[in-house]
């Protein structure tokens, strides 16, 4: 069986190298073209490119996949593989292939359809996820489901270590999704109607921190947008990131967004319910650091207040 491989983060990688080592064969590697990355907007190439390049696979890069039909049929591929892709396919995509399109989804549809399933699960404190072998169709994540594998969400878990359990699952359920259709053995489900949930993609104003909340809310927020987009507040008038922090027993009693205990545990802030324990962050043009760090260089004290 051929195929053509698309995507474009991290995440698709590992799904591609499983691909490779059971025996199939990848004509061309499909990805989003080189972006400008950092203060510099030096131009920079997917992480699935730059694997596919290491390991001498043609790669074909489209601005539009959709305007581009002609050249993706010529490879002359049975069968696409979509992994975070990022682009919309229509229907004339999804005809180039006579075996189908195949998608590798980080949920076990049909929640969390859309762009951002991995931080919407650990958001809402879902406690089990998983990923979904899908057949493409021209809707959002709507085609029948071929083979589906679960995957609990751990107490503390980020959107980034959850990403990479998921990936490493994906490759797994990629690699057997596909030896089922080689041997004409794959048996197709329907998503159910009920229990369908959609997520868009994460915007930067998405990932404030507003205190009134509650703790356990916002623990799942910070953990969600670990490592990107990264939540964030303000202290002392400066942007402050955050990468990770968790509900804490303590009682405060100050007002939403005051710190109220400051020390080598963490920083302790008090919210809408409960107070909120700090221990990683980030101040505006500094470094990640520890929120002990962050205490031993005195930029936050008790009384301080987040949100200002």
């Amino acid at each position: 069986m051929k195929l053509i491989y698309a995507g474009a983060p991290a995440f698709s990688v590992p799904p591609l190298a499983a691909l490779r080592k059971a025996g199939f064969e990848v004509l061309a590697v499909l990805t989003q073209p080189d972006k400008p990355v950092g203060r510099k907007a030096v131009l920079t190439p997917t992480p699935l490119k730059a694997y596919a390049l290491q390991e001498g696979i043609p790669v074909l890069e489209f601005a539009r996949v959709r305007d581009n039909v002609p050249a993706l049929a010529a490879q002359g591929a049975d069968i696409l593989v979509t992994c975070a892709y990022g682009q919309i396919l229509t229907q004339e995509v999804l005809d180039a292939f006579p075996a189908g399109v195949y998608n590798i989804h980080a949920s076990l549809l049909p929640r969390w359809r859309g762009a951002s399933p991995i931080q919407h699960a650990i958001l809402e404190g879902d406690s089990v996820t998983g990923v979904t072998i899908m057949r493409t169709d021209v809707g959002l994540d709507t085609g029948d489901i071929l083979l589906q594998k679960e995957l609990p969400i751990e107490q503390g878990e980020t959107a980034e270590t959850l990403s990479q359990k998921l990936s490493e699952l994906g490759a797994e359920a990629a690699a057997e999704a596909l030896r089922l259709l080689e041997r004409g053995a794959a048996q197709f489900t329907k998503q159910p109607q009920e229990g369908v949930t959609l997520c868009k993609k994460i915007r930067k104003e998405d990932c404030e921190v507003h205190f009134s909340q509650s703790a356990q809310t916002l623990s799942c927020l910070i953990r969600a947008m670990n490592p990107q987009p990264l939540a964030f507040s303000r202290l002392h008038g400066k942007l402050v990131n955050f990468y990770y922090a968790e509900a804490a027993s303590e009682t405060g009693g100050g007002v939403c967004g005051q710190v109220v205990r400051a020390d080598k545990t963490g920083i302790y802030v008090q919210t809408g319910e409960g107070c909120l324990r700090i221990l990683q962050m980030q101040a505006e043009g500094g470094k990640r650091m520890s929120a002990a760090d962050f205490v031993n260089g005195r930029k936050v004290c008790v009384g301080d207040i987040f949100g200002g």
